[in-house]
């Protein structure tokens, strides 16, 4: 275990949810053979925390989905290596593999990242929170998280249940007394009326994290929406799904994945969460982010313009339109059956 202490590194995202390379949705496209050791990556303030945090960090989702234990251990190592410390991850995910391995990665090394996962209650309850913050911390082999967030407020009533008396905000409120969590968050991606009623409670979070990519402008707009509101308050924006989750926009050819990954770099966020389950799609991803230069305000609208005719009717964003993107213990929870059970 490590002892508990200010961490002066962080790191930036591409996209919570999952982010494919030019090389996996373009066979044709160069992808590096050997670790990456040239260009730095950008840092930015993690809002008004005095952290800062790289422009791209390691997704726990598919990092749980690699090939093997020793994979993402090899992952995760040549990640920080490159100068990515933001770590992101969840209790529920892959059935905890995503916190036990990136807890294996991190032996020697947890004073090199700035750590967050997400408690999954839902807002049913504090005492399950807490309960699973101690499950956390013993699968990722620490006494101490630098951001604990309240995962996917996606149903109508999530808000209400958070803020509800016993709820997970009291949870959030608790570890951070307690000095188990040095900061506090909540994540979503089904609508920003959500994350707006969220706000309301003016409750002191850190960090929110949100769906960004250049589709979003035209449907249900967390750009539009709830990152000024973020910036205005000095909240630390973490973006996430800039590939709008599954990548179908850069399969059939509407935007390259450098182009979508710039657009939300280009935002005024602190880091994007990228889905990374490879090597391979490591150093392609490290290699847009060494190499970034924000776009200009003409480049951005001249994207936005080109995925309008796409983007009207949600078809490549269905974290928003569906529920095949939510977790199967929110779901249930809302009476509605596990992914396992869904038609296609």
């Amino acid at each position: 275990m490590t002892k508990r202490r200010q961490f002066l590194q962080g790191i930036g995202v591409i996209g919570a949810g999952g982010i494919l390379a030019d090389h996996i949705l373009n066979p044709h496209a160069e992808v590096a053979a050997s670790p990456v050791t040239t260009g730095v990556i950008p840092r930015r303030p993690l809002g008004k925390t005095g952290v800062e945090v790289s422009l791209i960090g390691l997704g726990g989702a598919t990092l749980g989905q690699a090939k093997s234990k020793e994979e993402a251990i090899r992952i995760t190592h040549e990640a920080i290596d490159n100068g990515i410390n933001f770590m992101d991850n969840a209790w529920e995910y892959n059935q905890h593999r995503s916190e036990e391995w990136m807890g294996e990665a991190l032996r020697g090394r947890r004073e090199q990242v700035f750590l967050m996962t997400k408690v999954c209650t839902h807002g049913r309850d504090r005492q399950v929170a807490m309960q699973q913050l101690e499950e956390s911390l013993r699968r990722l082999k620490t006494d101490h998280l630098d951001l604990w967030q309240i995962h996917e407020v996606v149903y109508d009533n999530d808000p209400e249940m958070i803020f509800r008396a016993n709820g997970a905000i009291e949870a959030l409120t608790q570890a951070k007394k307690e000095g188990k969590v040095r900061f506090v968050g909540f994540t979503g991606h089904k609508d920003p009326a959500i994350h707006l009623k969220m706000l309301a409670y003016n409750y002191p979070f850190d960090t929110v994290q949100l769906p960004l990519n250049c589709f979003d402008a035209s449907f249900r707009s967390f750009e539009q929406l709830v990152l000024p509101e973020l910036n205005k308050r000095g909240i630390a924006a973490i973006g996430m799904k800039s590939l709008s989750g599954n990548g179908d926009a850069v399969k059939k050819g509407v935007l390259t994945a450098r182009e979508a990954l710039s657009y939300v770099m280009s935002l005024p966020i602190a880091t994007v969460v990228s889905g990374i389950d490879s090597l391979a799609v490591l150093r392609q991803n490290l290699a847009i982010a060494q190499g970034f230069q924000p776009m200009s305000p003409p480049q951005m609208q001249s994207l936005r313009d080109r995925c309008a005719q796409y983007a009207a009717d949600g078809r490549f964003e269905l974290f928003k339109t569906s529920k095949k993107f939510d977790a199967d213990v929110g779901r249930i929870q809302h009476g509605f059956p596990p992914q396992s059970q869904m038609q296609s």
